[in-house]
């Protein structure tokens, strides 16, 4: 029976097609000004799915385009530009797009949208950092093409007809369907991409999303309004959206209490218990899939050395952290993969047993056996984006490496667009990262780690590691998958690649009359079509 039940075409349809948009309840008085400003971290590195890196583009991203599925406030995935889709042993998956769904120029989205879409990302022309999703997704030929052995009309990707579209993969992959809610899998349109190296501003940009790009200053603002050939648009109620982007965590927080945003992306962790206080109604912190970590070049430099990541990585005392430091509601990070990811059950680590002095005094033995004492200090370069809860928690880490190990730390911070390239060209000992899930499932933290993977900072490559997540996306059982993973948390704490500091919160501020934000959803996916300004 169950392998008769494995062979069967799996059919999983919409829910009578309908899209995630603002649900205004009956007899909610609505503002008569519908325009939001919200705060983003940063200045978006690139409008264009393919180049994004980071949060600030993204957030942007998710309202200028649209992918074949979305998510709603609980991370669960419902119809985009696809109304229904059906997958045979989970290995070839056939999309069904639906017929009103446009450009913003008013043109249709086809399926062979979504074909160049996906072939632009994995072309080696493009540098896209995101195209190891398409290799993450298993989609055929994705890492020849990345490698350069064949061309990329050979993907596994294919238009049957305009709103058709269906994908191969090398190997059955349950969640691929959760995948495309992606932004790396959202479409573009080939004439707009074509048009000239200019097309992603304001006035140029040709999305399929529910708004559109009207203004941006650099490193003032990006003002976004409603899309009026977006298929749902009837249902949009934010006319304009303002987003600023603002490093500085205390600036956006004093021109929310000031009333000039509306949303922030945090809160300097310093001000929780007052602003819970002044406003609780307003503070939001729950956890997210989300891991905030340091990466350690295992290329070049003292960090090379295993036994000095292990040592640096077992003095930074974690529970400080959460509860001094931050203390608003993060946990420590004794793995990569957040406690509350779908299907995963961390084994205890070692180090959580631990006292701090206990696993102090084993990093100094590890850093003795490594060359480095009295005689020889360690010295090293920690980078940073800017940010001040990136700041305080470099300080700390900086602090506790130099009273426990000795250790000399200069510490640097760089603006996003500056601090990328520092990443991309590994000039760096240990860098602050943090890293949110694509989906919400362990191979979107455990896959980064990966050799061949662009997101792999700190240059990780363990051919044992590999071979184990390459295992996992084959298992047929949860509990299979579940063992692989443990393995290969085990394989990065003792090797220590990364330092895993603390699973993140969703901390923001957010008023009072505006409704309609996701916090629930694990990801942070939030679409500002979904949200409205009632009567205030």
């Amino acid at each position: 029976m169950r392998k008769f039940l494995s062979l069967i075409c799996c059919i999983i349809i919409s829910n009578c097609s309908l899209g995630y948009a603002a649900n205004v309840p009956h007899g909610v008085v609505l503002a008569e000004k519908q325009e939001l400003v919200r705060q983003i971290k940063d200045e978006p590195a690139s409008l264009d799915p393919a180049k994004a890196v980071g949060l600030p583009e993204i957030q942007v991203i998710r309202d200028l385009y649209e992918g074949l599925v979305n998510q709603d406030e609980r991370g669960k995935i419902i119809p985009g530009v696809a109304t229904q889709w059906r997958n045979d042993n989970n290995r070839t998956w056939t999309f069904t797009l639906r017929d009103k769904a446009q450009w913003s120029d008013g043109t249709p989205v086809t399926a062979q949208d979504f074909v160049y879409s996906w072939r632009r990302l994995v072309d080696p022309k493009t540098i896209s950092p995101f195209s190891w999703f398409a290799v993450l997704a298993g989609i055929t030929n994705a890492q020849a093409i990345i490698n350069g052995k064949v061309t990329s009309d050979r993907l596994g990707v294919d238009a049957i007809d305009a709103h058709t579209l269906r994908i191969h993969l090398d190997r059955p992959l349950p969640w691929f369907a959760r995948l495309t809610a992606c932004f790396a899998f959202y479409p573009v349109q080939k004439k707009n991409v074509e048009s000239g190296k200019g097309w992603t501003q304001p006035g140029k940009l040709i999305g399929n999303g529910a708004y559109v790009l009207t203004d941006r200053i650099v490193n003032e603002k990006l003002v976004i309004e409603p899309n009026k050939y977006y298929w749902d648009n009837g249902k949009t109620v934010l006319q304009k959206v303002t987003f600023l982007p603002i490093n500085q965590e205390s600036e956006a927080t004093n021109r929310y209490l000031a009333g000039d945003i509306d949303i922030t992306e945090t809160f300097p962790r310093i001000m929780y218990h007052q602003l819970m206080k002044d406003i609780p109604e307003q503070v939001y912190t729950p956890l997210t899939l989300g891991t905030s970590y340091y990466a350690f070049n295992t290329q070049k430099g003292p960090t090379a050395d295993p036994r000095v990541r292990l040592a640096l990585s077992m003095t930074i005392n974690r529970r400080l952290i959460t509860e001094k430091v931050l203390g608003t509601g993060e946990k420590p990070a004794w793995h990569f993969t957040p406690e509350i990811t779908a299907g995963f059950v961390p084994n205890p680590s070692p180090f959580e047993k631990m006292s701090q002095e206990k696993l102090n005094a084993q990093a100094k033995i590890l850093l003795y056996a490594a060359g480095y004492g009295a005689q020889k200090h360690l010295n090293l370069r920690l980078l940073y984006n800017t940010s001040e809860n990136n700041k305080k928690i470099a300080i700390a880490v900086a602090s506790m490496w130099r009273k426990n190990l000795e250790v000399e730390v200069k510490l640097q911070n760089q603006e996003w667009k500056t601090y990328i390239d520092s990443r991309n060209n590994g000039n760096f000992d240990v860098i602050c990262a943090s890293w949110v899930g694509d989906y919400n499932e362990a191979s979107t933290f455990l896959s980064l780690l990966t050799s061949t993977h662009s997101g792999n900072i700190s240059r990780f490559n363990n051919p044992a590691y590999d071979k184990i997540i390459i295992q996992a996306t084959i298992e047929n059982t949860l509990g299979a998958r579940n063992t692989d993973y443990n393995a290969a948390e085990k394989i990065l704490r003792e090797q220590a690649p990364i330092a895993p500091i603390y699973q993140e919160t969703n901390g923001r501020l957010i008023k009072t009359w505006v409704k309609g934000y996701p916090i629930t959803n694990p990801e942070d996916m939030a679409y500002s079509r979904t949200m409205y300004i009632i009567k205030h």
